[in-house]
């Protein structure tokens, strides 16, 4: 150290232990104090699995199915409970194989004035095909999709609940996204991206509201196995580095770094992609990675064992948590 500079220093020291002591809080020492005086409300674990089941209970929920148009009802009633500002956004998009489909895109949105806002979002559909099933016979069977579907549902039904007895301080939209699983069969040879997430992709080319941004999003993709593993995904590695570092520090934080591992995972096409792709909008895929199975997904992704059994409601909470964290302390 310069001999002047610790002249300085002892000069500066001085003056602040015998003087009054007026120092102005920095704007970082401010937003940390505001942040510690909020109260995140306890996500409700079991209000959460019942969400699930009761989507269940409608069957598999393949899109135009009786079952897709109940659980719409459900889903749609449920969050009008909660929010004021809801919005059933249909469209009408074409599938790999020719097919148009009828979806329904369902948006709650607090506090929609708002410019400074974050997206929570999962997709509510089941897939037509268990095509990734062990036993051949299944993969024209319909999946059930309790966590590559209604867990994410159940957990951001509990978030509207919890949002409906106290709002956040900033703008919040769920946005619950269609026909994401109607993509190629595997035997189809079909490998086109452009067939998975045709919810979304209507949605980011459609916004419900016009001119719609959004400061980051996080999606929801298969968050309630038992000890799930939530990986480092890849291009939410490369286009939202600084928000996913942010979510898993969060969940950290308040206990649950048993599931949101800081490891990086493989390139996932997904919801998220279409939504910075056409938004610009930095989305973090919060989704089950597990590097011990041949998909690289959780262990019964797109078979018909993705069922009730498949879901712990310890998970549901680990996530719910977190995401009522990041919603109440975002300033």
């Amino acid at each position: 150290m310069r001999p002047f500079l610790l002249a300085i220093i002892l000069i500066l020291t001085f003056s602040c232990t015998n003087g009054p002591r007026k120092a102005e809080k920095t704007a970082a020492d401010s937003a940390a104090a505001q942040t510690a005086r909020v109260l995140v409300p306890e996500f409700n674990k079991d209000s959460a699995y019942a969400f699930v089941v009761a989507q269940l209970a409608f069957g598999p929920r393949v899109p135009e199915s009786p079952a897709h148009e109940k659980c719409a009802a459900y889903i749609t009633a449920k969050m009008k409970s909660w929010c004021k500002d809801v919005i059933v956004q249909k469209c009408r998009m074409e599938a790999y194989n020719g097919k148009m489909l009828e979806g329904k895109n369902i948006i709650a949105s607090w506090k929609p004035e708002l410019k400074n806002r974050i997206i929570l979002c999962t997709h509510w559909e089941s897939r037509p095909w268990a095509d990734h099933d062990p036993d051949p016979k299944n993969w024209r069977k319909p999946v059930e999709a309790a966590n590559d579907g209604a867990s994410g549902v159940g957990v951001l039904m509990e978030v509207a609940r919890q949002f409906s007895m106290k709002e956040p301080s900033i703008g919040v939209d769920l946005v619950l996204f269609d026909l994401e699983d109607y993509g190629p069969p595997q035997d189809s040879k079909i490998s086109d991206e452009k067939w998975w997430g045709l919810g979304s992709q209507y949605w980011a080319q459609n916004p419900h509201k016009q001119g719609y941004s959004a400061r980051y999003g996080i999606l929801l993709d298969m968050v309630g196995a038992p000890g799930a593993t939530f990986m480092l995904e890849g291009f939410s590695q490369q286009y939202a580095a600084d928000i996913q570092k942010k979510v898993w520090d969060d969940a950290n934080r308040i206990g649950f770094s048993s599931y949101f591992l800081y490891e990086k995972g493989g390139l996932v096409t997904d919801d998220h992609i279409f939504m910075m792709k056409y938004l610009n909008i930095p989305v973090v895929d919060l989704i089950h990675l597990d590097k011990t199975t041949e998909s690289g997904f959780y262990p019964y992704w797109h078979t018909t064992h993705d069922n009730l059994a498949s879901i712990d409601a310890n998970t549901l909470k680990a996530v719910g948590q977190t995401m009522l964290t990041v919603a109440y302390e975002e300033q």
